[in-house]
């Protein structure tokens, strides 16, 4: 056997030890599942989340309406504006190309 015999044989090992090794790592490791919570437990456990919540006072909630009913009538009335100058703009346009 020569050397460039033995060259070739050693590239093939390792080529295979390198598929080998993908191989293993890409099988999936065993993971354990989870238990569920039961539900008294899950409720129990929602409560006491809802304990730490900074709930914002009547003032707050009433301020924030106002805003977000504000910001909505707003920015409705832009894209209704924006709406109507683009379609009047369009039928202007079109209707003097035809003519």
């Amino acid at each position: 056997m020569n050397r460039q015999a033995k060259r070739l044989m050693a590239r093939q090992k390792a080529a295979e030890e390198r598929v080998r090794a993908q191989q293993v790592q890409r099988r999936p490791m065993p993971t354990e599942r989870k238990r569920r919570t039961p539900p008294r437990q899950f409720l129990k456990e929602v409560r006491q989340e809802l304990k730490k919540v900074n709930w914002p006072t009547r003032e707050e909630l009433t301020a924030y309406t106002v805003v977000v009913l504000v910001s909505v009538v707003v920015l409705t009335s832009f894209v209704f504006g924006l709406d109507y100058v683009f379609s009047k703009g369009v039928l202007h346009f079109f209707a003097h190309r035809h003519h």
